[in-house]
């Protein structure tokens, strides 16, 4: 991979931080801007909004740029949201800059997909995607918890500070290492944001962007109610959180990382394991939260087959989406985020009716049991579609679903799309 990939992914690393670190931080906003917990909470649920709507919309704006003047523009953007939201004393200035840098923040992320794949070899695309996804699971890891230690250490406002400081040297690799080549506007005579439109409107494509909201509202579900989960369920001190959270984060990166060569090279295997022992593993994990035991073991099982899923689904739709490189990668950006938003929202509705704090993770399974059920359909329309064989040694985008429920009828080889 080249080096510039993954300077890119720190700053994917830094905007995970950016996006997660609040958790830890919002007691001590709300004491310093004298606003209650609850609208120092609004600004979470900003930079969510932003990231849902961003990536769709800023992926249509940067086709007119090139990528190069695309990535500084939404990073360059993004650290500066920081800098304002670091000295500003306004609630309703520092609520802005959450939803800008949010916006800027999917913007890049939809960027830097396309820049990435496209950078790579190929056949190449899931190694990619995981260098860049690595970034978000290394902020779950080590941001969130330093960001949180800042805070602890220098007020809330270190913080945002330090978002910013690390985003400097991914800027510096972007003006050295991505081509400034002007991004085509047309080919052929056809607008280049129409061309990318009618290359997305695949249903194969529509159900993989769906598999991943799932998958990821699924993860997101449990890992922002594990707090709790792990005090009140499991029975571990308050002291243990940050270290149980790093756990689960160190599982995602490791699936993640372990993921980059499979999700190009064997897909199928990769998804027809990993669908169902999803699903097993969080039927299993809400009958054994109890066990201070196994608790940790499941924590970090569910960390790496969440993002193994979750990033070879993501790569998949990039191998999908060939004609719509930048939609592409918006759309998907766009349906992680739907994931990330619906998943806790479901929870902490189970919460207030479900079996006490194990809820989530009952949730997660049934998120995760449609993600199957969706995958089975679509695997099953599709064969009732076909009035030939067809003889192909990619993955197509469909296959990818039926791969999650375990359906047969693949190549031999296994092998993805590229």
């Amino acid at each position: 991979m080249p080096f510039v990939l993954y300077l890119l992914g720190l700053a994917v690393f830094a905007q995970g931080t950016s996006e997660f670190m609040l958790s830890g931080l919002l007691p001590d906003i709300a004491r310093d801007l004298h606003i209650p917990v609850s609208a120092a909470g609004a600004l979470t649920s900003a930079f969510a909004v932003g990231m849902v709507i961003g990536a769709p919309l800023l992926a249509l704006l940067s086709l007119r740029w090139s990528r190069r003047r695309a990535l500084l523009t939404f990073l360059v953007t993004f650290l500066l949201a920081h800098v304002l939201g670091a000295v500003t004393p306004h609630y309703g200035v520092l609520l802005a800059t959450r939803v800008v840098a949010a916006l800027a923040n999917a913007g890049f992320l939809t960027v830097a997909l396309a820049t990435a794949t496209s950078m790579a070899a190929p056949d190449a695309k899931g190694r990619a995607t995981s260098v860049l996804l690595g970034g978000t699971t290394m902020a779950c890891v080590a941001g969130v918890p330093a960001g949180a230690l800042l805070g602890e250490l220098w007020g809330w406002r270190s913080a945002f500070w330090a978002v910013a400081l690390v985003s400097v040297p991914a800027v510096l690799a972007i003006l050295w290492s991505v081509p400034a080549d002007p991004a085509p506007r047309s080919v052929k005579g056809s607008p280049r944001a129409r061309m990318e439109l009618r290359a997305l409107r695949s249903s194969r494509l529509v159900v993989l962007l769906l598999l991943g909201a799932l998958v990821n509202g699924a993860t997101f579900c449990t890992f922002t109610y594990l707090a709790p989960l792990v005090t009140e369920v499991t029975g571990f001190g308050e002291g243990w959180v940050p270290a149980l959270l790093a756990l689960f984060g160190l599982g995602a990166f490791a699936g993640v990382s372990a993921c980059g060569r499979l999700a190009d090279a064997r897909p199928v295997g990769l998804l027809v394991f990993g669908g169902p022992a999803l699903l097993a593993g969080w039927i299993v994990s809400a009958l054994t939260a109890g066990n201070p035991v196994t608790t940790p073991v499941l924590l970090f099982v569910m960390g790496a087959l969440s993002f193994a899923v979750g990033s070879t689904l993501v790569a998949q739709v990039l191998y999908a989406a060939t004609g719509a490189p930048t939609l592409g990668g918006g759309f998907a950006t766009a349906a992680l985020n739907v994931g990330a938003a619906l998943g806790p929202w479901c929870g902490g509705a189970a919460l207030t009716t479900g079996p006490g704090y194990r809820a989530p993770l009952w949730v997660s399974a049934l998120l995760t049991a449609l993600a199957l059920v969706l995958a089975g359909l679509a695997h099953v329309m599709r064969r009732g579609q076909v009035t030939a064989p067809r003889r192909t040694d990619r993955l197509s985008p469909t296959d990818a679903p039926a791969a999650c429920s375990g359906a047969a009828g693949e190549p031999a080889d296994g092998r993805g799309v590229r």
